[in-house]
C-alpha cells in the first residue's frame, strides 16, 4: 500500500513563499501520476496541479498559475509544490495524492492521499 506524507507547511505572510514536500514510501513513486489539491475552511476540496510520471507534463490552477509550481523527483520518490506570492486565500490543508488512472483534475482519478500539511497565509 503506497503511503504519502506531506510537509512543509506552516504560517507565512502575505506575498510569501513556502515549499511543500511529498515522500512516497511503499511504492514506486515513477509509475504514477502525482497531484496536489487543497480544502479550505468551509470550502470543497480544489485541484491545485498535477504532473505526469516522468515530470515533463504539468498545470496548476488558473488562481495559481504564474505562482504555484510543480515539481518531482523520482529518484527521491518525493513530490513538491513550490508556492510564491502567497495569499489568505491559499489558506487551507494541502494534499498529495498519486494515481494511474488518468491525467486529470477529478479527485477520484487518484487511489492514494497523503494525510496533508496545513498553510497558513496571515499577517
Amino acid at each position: 500500500q503506497v503511503q504519502m506524507v506531506e510537509s512543509g507547511g506552516g504560517l507565512v505572510r502575505p506575498g510569501g513563499s513556502l515549499k511543500l514536500s511529498c515522500e512516497v514510501s511503499r511504492g514506486t513513486m515513477s509509475n504514477y501520476v502525482m497531484a496536489w489539491f487543497r480544502r479550505a475552511p468551509g470550502k470543497e476540496r480544489e485541484f491545485v496541479g498535477i504532473i505526469n510520471w516522468n515530470g515533463v507534463t504539468t498545470y496548476v490552477g488558473d488562481s495559481m498559475k504564474g505562482r504555484f509550481t510543480i515539481s518531482r523527483d523520482n529518484a527521491k520518490n518525493t513530490l513538491y509544490l513550490q508556492m510564491n506570492s502567497l495569499k489568505s486565500e491559499d489558506t487551507a490543508v494541502y494534499y498529495c495524492a498519486a494515481g494511474a488512472r488518468g491525467f486529470g483534475e477529478s479527485p477520484s482519478l487518484y487511489d492514494f492521499w497523503g494525510q496533508g500539511t496545513q498553510v497558513t497565509v496571515s499577517s
